[in-house]
C-alpha cells in the first residue's frame, strides 16, 4: 500500500517520519499528474505548492485552522490530503470534486475562492471574526506573486499589518501568474529571492556560534549592530513596513525549513509573512520546462506531456483578426491582464510588443487605463474573461461609460464555461454591460461573425463596445456579417429569439419540432446592447408566442428586457418562455451537461415548446401563461 492510500486526514500527515514524507510528496505529485491528465485542470500551480501544503498540514489543523487559498486552484493537494482522495478522480467533472476550495465538500475548505488577490481581505476578516467572538485559532492566507500584483492584495496587505492580530500570509513566490508575473513587485520579488543564500549561510552561521561557550552571546552582539547598520543604510522589506513580521526566503520545496517558518510565524501572535520560494510544474518535467501551457490544461499524455492540439477557437481567431486590424490601424492598442496566451494575445504581442500591454491581474486598473488611452485617441482592446471582467464594473462605468470613450472589450468565456465552476462561468456580462448607459454589446454565433463584428467595434463604432464569445469553437452555424438582427429561420406558430452560439441549439430544437408540426420563427440577435425590435415585434405579433434563448443568469437577461419592450409596445403575447441559466450559480461540468441540467439544450427548448402549443391547443387550456 502506497503512504498517501494511507492519508485519511491531516491527521495521517502528522504522523510520517522524514522517509515517508518525501515518498508522500512524490505520490502525490504522481497522482495529481495523472489525474489532470484525464480530467484537466490546473497542473503546474499544484505541483509546485506539494511540499507547502504538506507543511501546513504538519503544522496546523484545518479541520479549525481557517486556510485561505488565493484564487483557489492550487487547493488539489490540500483536498487531497483532507479526506477527499478516494473521489479525486472526479475532479471537476458534474456532481464531483471541484477545482476550487468549496466549504460544501469539507470542513477544512475555509472559503469559496475563484478570482484572484481577496485571500488577505477575507483572512483578516476570519482573523478579527476570531478575536471579537473570543477564539482561538489560526488564520493562513496563501498568496501567490501574480495575485500580489493586484490591488486588493495591498489593500489587506495595509490594513492586516497595521493590525495586531494574529494573521499569517504565505507569499508562494514561483514567478508565474499563469504567464510570467509582470511588473514592479515581480522585479522586487525577484532580488528578494537573492537572498536565500544569505538566509541558509546566516542559518549555518549561527548553528555554528551556538557550538561553544559564549558563542550565542557573540552571535547576539554581532547581530545587533548588523540589524542597526542595515536599518541606517538599506531598508527593510516591504512587508516589514507594512507592519509584518518577514520570514524568508524560505525554500517552498523543503518540508523541515517550511514547517519551521510556518511555526515561527504561528507563534508570532501578530501578522506574519512566509515569502516561500517554490518552482511552478515541480516534479513533472514537462510541466517544469512549460508551465505556462500547464497551467490549465484540458488533457495530455502524461508519459510524453504531449497536449492535444486545441484547433481553431473563437480565442484564436480574436487574436488573429485584432493583428490584422492592428496591421493598418496604429491607434489600435492591446491589453491583457495576466492572460495573453489565453486570451489569443500572443501573437499580437509578439508582432507589436509596443502596442502591447500585460498589466497583471488587475482587471480594474485595464479598464481604467484603457479607458484614459482611448481618452487621448487609442483605440484600446482589452481581452478579458467574462467571470474576471466582473472585478472591474465600477471602472467600466465611471472611466469608459460615463465619458463615452471608445474602448473595445473582447469578453472571452462568454456563457458557459464548463469543468470550472461557479466562479468561472461568464453568466454574468449580459446583465451588467447591457445595463451600462452608452455601452453597445455584439455577440458573435460564428467566427466570420466574430470578424466582421470585432472590425465593428473597432473601425466603426464611436464609443464603448463589447464584443463577447465563448470558449471553444463554432458550431454548425458559421454564417458570418456585423447585422443587428437576423431571421435564419421563418414559422408562424411560435417566435424563438436567441444570440451567440445558442442559436445552433435553437436551429437543432427547430428541426424537432417540424417533425411534431410545429414550425418557429428564429430571430438571431447579432448585437444585444441596443437590440433592434423591430423584427422581434413583428414575429411576435403574428405568432404570439415568445420563447428567448439565452446563457445568462435570469435577472437582467434579454428575454426580462424584450418582455418589457413589448408590453410597452402592447403587443399580445399569449405565452413567454424565458430559457436562462436561472437565479443560481452553475457548477462545474461540461458544457452540454451543464446545458441540459438547466434546461437550454435542444431537448429542454423543443419539449417547452411542444408543451406550450398543446396547452394553447387544448380548449381547457390557459393562455398567457407566463413559463419563465
Amino acid at each position: 500500500m502506497s503512504i498517501l492510500d494511507q492519508i485519511n486526514s491531516p491527521e495521517d500527515v502528522k504522523r510520517l517520519d522524514d522517509a515517508d514524507l518525501e515518498i508522500l510528496c512524490r505520490e502525490l505529485r504522481e497522482t495529481v499528474v495523472n489525474t489532470t491528465a484525464r480530467t484537466g485542470g490546473h497542473l503546474s500551480s499544484n505541483l509546485g505548492v506539494v511540499e507547502l501544503t504538506v507543511a501546513i498540514h504538519r503544522v496546523f489543523d484545518t479541520s479549525r485552522d481557517r486556510l485561505l487559498f488565493d484564487v483557489g486552484h492550487q487547493s488539489y493537494i490540500h483536498k487531497l490530503l483532507t479526506g477527499r482522495r478516494e473521489r479525486f478522480d472526479t475532479l471537476r467533472s458534474f456532481g464531483g470534486i471541484s477545482g476550487f476550495p468549496k466549504p460544501s465538500e469539507s470542513v477544512h475548505d475555509a472559503f469559496v475562492a475563484g478570482h484572484a488577490s481577496s485571500a488577505v481581505s477575507t483572512g483578516l476578516g476570519m482573523a478579527r471574526a476570531r478575536t471579537l467572538s473570543g477564539e482561538d485559532y489560526s488564520v493562513i492566507a496563501v498568496v501567490g506573486d501574480g495575485a500580489l500584483a493586484g490591488g486588493l492584495t495591498y489593500e489587506g496587505l495595509c490594513d492586516a499589518g497595521a493590525s495586531p492580530e494574529p494573521f499569517i500570509v504565505v507569499l508562494n513566490d514561483n514567478g508565474m501568474s499563469i504567464d510570467k508575473s509582470v511588473g514592479g513587485m515581480a522585479l522586487y520579488l525577484s532580488r528578494l529571492r537573492l537572498r536565500h543564500g544569505y538566509i541558509a549561510f546566516k542559518n549555518a552561521y549561527r548553528r555554528f556560534m551556538n557550538r561553544f561557550s559564549g558563542g550565542r552571546w557573540l552571535y547576539n552582539i554581532f547581530h545587533r549592530i548588523k540589524q542597526g547598520v542595515k536599518e541606517a543604510v538599506f531598508n527593510c522589506s516591504v512587508f516589514e513596513d507594512m507592519g509584518f513580521m518577514y520570514i524568508g526566503p524560505v525554500d517552498g520545496h523543503d518540508i523541515k525549513a517550511l514547517t519551521a517558518a510556518l511555526k515561527i510565524a504561528r507563534d508570532a501572535r501578530g501578522p506574519a509573512l512566509v515569502h516561500v520560494i517554490t518552482k511552478k510544474g515541480k516534479g513533472y518535467q514537462y510541466a517544469e520546462a512549460n508551465p505556462d501551457a500547464f497551467h490549465g490544461v484540458r488533457g495530455f499524455d502524461p508519459v510524453t506531456g504531449v497536449i492535444p492540439a486545441s484547433g481553431e477557437s473563437f480565442s484564436t481567431v480574436f487574436g488573429d483578426e485584432i493583428s490584422a486590424i492592428a496591421a493598418t490601424d496604429r491607434r489600435v492598442l492591446a491589453v491583457t491582464a495576466a492572460m495573453p496566451s489565453g486570451t489569443g494575445l500572443s501573437g499580437f504581442a509578439a508582432k507589436y510588443p509596443d502596442r502591447f500591454f500585460d498589466v497583471g491581474i488587475c482587471e480594474g486598473h485595464a479598464a481604467s487605463m484603457i479607458g484614459g488611452a482611448a481618452h487621448r485617441g487609442c483605440v484600446p482592446v482589452f481581452a478579458v474573461y467574462s467571470t474576471f471582467l466582473q472585478r472591474s464594473y465600477d471602472m467600466l462605468l465611471q472611466d469608459i461609460a460615463l465619458g463615452r470613450e471608445h474602448a473595445v472589450l473582447a469578453v472571452d468565456r462568454a456563457g458557459l464555461s464548463g469543468e470550472d465552476g461557479e466562479t468561472h462561468q461568464g453568466s454574468m456580462d449580459v446583465s451588467y454591460l447591457t445595463s451600462m448607459p452608452n455601452m453597445t454589446v455584439w455577440s458573435p454565433a460564428s467566427f466570420s461573425e466574430l470578424r466582421h463584428m470585432l472590425r465593428q467595434a473597432v473601425e466603426t463604432e464611436t464609443g464603448p463596445v463589447a464584443v463577447r464569445y465563448p470558449k471553444g469553437s463554432e458550431g454548425e452555424y458559421t454564417a458570418g456579417g456585423a447585422v443587428p438582427t437576423l431571421r435564419v429561420r421563418e414559422g408562424g406558430d411560435f417566435t424563438v429569439v436567441t444570440y451567440g452560439i445558442s442559436v445552433n441549439t435553437a436551429l437543432k430544437a427547430a428541426e424537432d419540432l417540424k417533425k411534431r408540426g410545429i414550425e418557429v420563427d428564429i430571430i438571431k440577435l447579432g448585437r444585444i446592447k441596443p437590440i433592434d425590435l423591430g423584427p422581434i415585434e413583428e414575429s411576435v405579433r403574428r405568432t404570439g408566442r415568445l420563447l428567448v434563448l439565452e446563457e445568462t443568469v435570469k435577472g437582467g437577461c434579454i428575454g426580462q428586457q424584450l418582455a418589457a419592450e413589448l408590453a410597452g409596445r402592447s403587443v399580445p403575447i399569449k405565452t413567454l418562455i424565458l430559457k436562462n441559466l436561472g437565479d443560481r450559480f452553475i457548477p462545474q461540468g461540461t458544457v452540454d451537461e451543464l446545458r441540459r441540467m438547466c434546461g437550454i439544450d435542444a431537448v429542454g427548448v423543443a419539449d417547452a415548446i411542444a408543451a406550450d402549443v398543446g396547452i394553447l391547443s387544448n380548449p381547457g387550456g390557459e393562455d398567457g401563461k407566463d413559463k419563465t
